[in-house]
C-alpha cells in the first residue's frame, strides 16, 4: 500500500477500474472536464464502462466541445466499505457509432440526454482513497477544509 504526501492511499490501476465499474453499477455520475471557450468546463455526465475505457451519452452542444478539443478528464467519486475514493481518467475522446452488444448503455439522469456516444480512452487512470479515520487523526472533521478561504 502506498500513501501520498497528504495521507491518501494511492490506488492501483485494477482497483481504480473496479471502483469505476462499481460506480456505474451504483448509477453514480462523473464530472467531465474539458477546455471550453477560453476557460475550463466541468459538467456532470453519466457513463458506462467498456473494458478500461468509459463511454458517455452526450447532447450536441457538449459533443461539439469534446470534438473540438478531444483531450478530456473524467473524475468519479464514491464510497466503498465506508471509505471515500476518487478516480481520475484522462484521455482522448472520440465519437463511436454504437456500444458492443455486451456493454450496457449509460443511464441518463436528464430528460434529454442526447444521442452521441463518446468513448474516453483511458490513457492515464489514477485514484485515491481517504478514510474518515485519516481525517479525524489529523484533527479535521470529514469535509472540513481546515480553515477559511
Amino acid at each position: 500500500m502506498w500513501f501520498d504526501e497528504r495521507g491518501s492511499e494511492v490506488l492501483t490501476l485494477p482497483e481504480c477500474q473496479r471502483l469505476v465499474a462499481l460506480a456505474f453499477q451504483e448509477n453514480i455520475h462523473g464530472h467531465l472536464g474539458l477546455c471550453g471557450q477560453g476557460a475550463p468546463i466541468v459538467l456532470p455526465v453519466d457513463f458506462t464502462v467498456d473494458g478500461p475505457d468509459v463511454v458517455l451519452l452526450v447532447g450536441e452542444g457538449l459533443f461539439m466541445e469534446i470534438a473540438e478539443h478531444h483531450l478530456v478528464a473524467l473524475q468519479i467519486d464514491g464510497e466503498d466499505a465506508g471509505q471515500r475514493w476518487s478516480v481520475l481518467i484522462r484521455g482522448y475522446a472520440t465519437e463511436i457509432d454504437a456500444l458492443p452488444p455486451d456493454v450496457p448503455s449509460p443511464v441518463p439522469h436528464v430528460a434529454q440526454p442526447g444521442h452521441r456516444l463518446v468513448r474516453i480512452r483511458s490513457d492515464i487512470e489514477t485514484g485515491r482513497r481517504l478514510s474518515a479515520r485519516a481525517s479525524e487523526q489529523k484533527g479535521l472533521a470529514v469535509g472540513d477544509a481546515g480553515g477559511g478561504r
